[in-house]
């Protein structure tokens, strides 16, 4: 009876605390190199240098791990915005800081990007994935918003992610001066229309 207690002692107080999250950026990795059809318990239990037991005891089925992976990555994305926006001075032309920030990403951060997309995309096939891609836009608006106002924030967002992909993907890709150019219309378009509605 001890030897029974004992053990589901260990069960409910795992000793390694920081399992859950090291799955969950080992589900990161294994899209990252092998994309969502990669994805399976034991690559990730691999990846983790766990038990296989451990990835099923937290995440039963693979769509619990891409979504504990999607959030997980959503996460770090947004500090790291976050972060970003916050080391920006006020003064900053924002076009130009969102231009850089899309060329930065192909540059330095091209492979979580593409999980990243990997993992948004696979929200299409699977509905209870939605809601997590929805707060990375809501997270994204937001930001932007700050700089902005809330109609150009979210307008900013669609745009950011679509150049984010497109300079990616594309062959060759956007220009820095295009992307540049994309962001100043967005930032600046609704006064000069404004002002063309005010001319006699």
């Amino acid at each position: 009876m001890a030897t029974r207690q004992g053990t589901g002692s260990r069960r409910m107080r795992p000793n390694d605390p920081d399992r859950r999250t090291r799955i969950a950026r080992a589900a990161i990795e294994v899209v990252a190199e092998r994309g969502i059809e990669g994805l399976t318990h034991r690559s990730v239990a691999a990846a983790a240098g766990v038990p296989l037991g451990s990835t099923t005891y937290y995440f039963q089925t693979l769509d619990d791990l891409l979504e504990v992976a999607l959030r997980q990555a959503a996460a770090d994305n947004v500090r790291r915005l976050r972060e970003w926006e916050e080391s920006l001075p006020q003064d900053a032309e924002f076009a130009v800081a969102l231009a850089e920030l899309v060329m930065g990403y192909v540059r330095d951060q091209q492979p979580s990007t593409v999980v990243e997309y990997d993992l948004y995309v696979a929200a299409l096939h699977r509905p209870r994935l939605r809601t997590v891609s929805m707060a990375w836009d809501q997270a994204l608006t937001e930001l932007f918003g700050s700089r902005t106002d809330p109609i150009t924030g979210r307008l900013l967002a669609g745009l950011f992610c679509g150049l984010v992909m497109q300079v990616v993907i594309a062959d060759p890709s956007p220009p820095y001066s295009e992307v540049e150019t994309l962001f100043r219309r967005a930032i600046d378009g609704p006064a000069e229309h404004a002002g063309r509605m005010h001319r006699p």
